[in-house]
């Protein structure tokens, strides 16, 4: 007779990060079901760490974006210029994709290249567990979408990159965002017509970057219907913020707020290091925190040393 395991049934299974988890094709598959849902729009916040995947999670999101803007500002202290490394991102973004049980999108800039660089690219990406990735149309070095000075690649050439990408990919439910900065260079015409020839080549998903007025959204979203769109909101940027549900009448299945979360816990930083900085203490701000509680909570303590204490104990001792 097969003796118990020493612990209780699912406790493993809880322990994200180290016990087992949704394998990365079934985040894959639960990322397209929400694409294709054909209801609310996938709201995707961006996170920089392992902190924000949690976050991101516990507060009933279906996914999160690892952004390189937030990689290149948190991880690094650098701006969003294109000096962040393929290999910097492919194991940031599996310390992410380990770190939570959604599915994660991962900013991939140009793919570090030219089609066999941007193959490389998605290989250790899905190797990486990330469910899917973007990559978009500038020259390298690339810049954030809302600078100013780009320069882009032909559209032709990124049409072969896309499909190259797409035929990299050992897990077909891997999902392959295309997105074209074309609207700060040549205009909404030319970023629409760049994203049907994207779409045509395989894209999964269309990310026009930066559309600046609600008549330039609504236009991409007629222009461009029948796959799903991206709109990234850019507090303070050069695209009209809107409500998701605005949005969403305008035609856009995915909502991206690249950096809400990272902007928000550096202006929370800055008033707590102000605080501690004036009066020497921080007692009395102990409301504006989490909790030691809410802190092991969010990562899982109590059902780790549950663990801890079960695997003390020899095979077949449970019960």
């Amino acid at each position: 007779m097969p003796h118990t395991p020493p612990w209780e049934p699912g406790l493993l299974a809880s322990l994200t990060g180290v016990g087992p988890g949704p394998s990365a094709h079934d985040k894959r598959v639960a990322l397209r079901s929400a694409l294709a849902s054909g209801g609310a729009p996938l709201v995707l916040p961006g996170v920089t760490d392992a902190l924000g995947a949690r976050l991101v999670e516990e507060a009933g999101f279906a996914a999160a974006y690892a952004t390189g803007a937030g990689l290149a500002n948190a991880g690094y202290g650098l701006p969003d210029i294109g000096l962040i490394s393929q290999a910097e991102v492919v194991d940031h973004a599996g310390r992410l994709a380990e770190a939570t049980r959604v599915p994660l999108v991962c900013d991939a800039d140009t793919g570090y290249g030219g089609p066999l660089a941007a193959m490389r690219t998605v290989r250790l990406l899905e190797r990486a567990g990330v469910a899917g990735l973007q990559l978009e149309d500038q020259e390298m070095p690339k810049r954030c979408g809302h600078f100013d000075s780009h320069a882009l690649i032909p559209a032709g050439h990124m049409q072969t990159k896309i499909a190259a990408a797409c035929e990299a990919r050992t897990d077909d439910r891997l999902v392959i965002i295309a997105r074209t900065d074309a609207r700060s260079v040549h205009g909404i015409d030319e970023a629409i017509e760049r994203g049907r020839a994207y779409a045509e080549a395989g894209a999964d998903v269309l990310f026009v970057e930066a559309p600046r007025t609600v008549d330039e959204l609504a236009l991409v979203g007629r222009e461009l219907a029948g796959i799903p769109l991206v709109v990234n909101v850019v507090e303070g940027g050069k695209t009209p913020q809107l409500t998701v549900s605005e949005y969403a009448e305008l035609g856009f299945g995915v909502v991206l707020f690249a950096n809400y979360l990272m902007r928000s816990m550096h202006f929370a930083g800055r008033e707590a290091l102000a605080h501690l900085r004036e009066h020497g203490e921080t007692a009395s701000r102990a409301g504006r925190m989490a909790d030691w509680t809410q802190r092991q909570n969010l990562f899982n303590l109590p059902r780790f040393s549950a663990a801890e204490s079960a695997l003390d104990r020899e095979f077949g001792s449970f019960g």
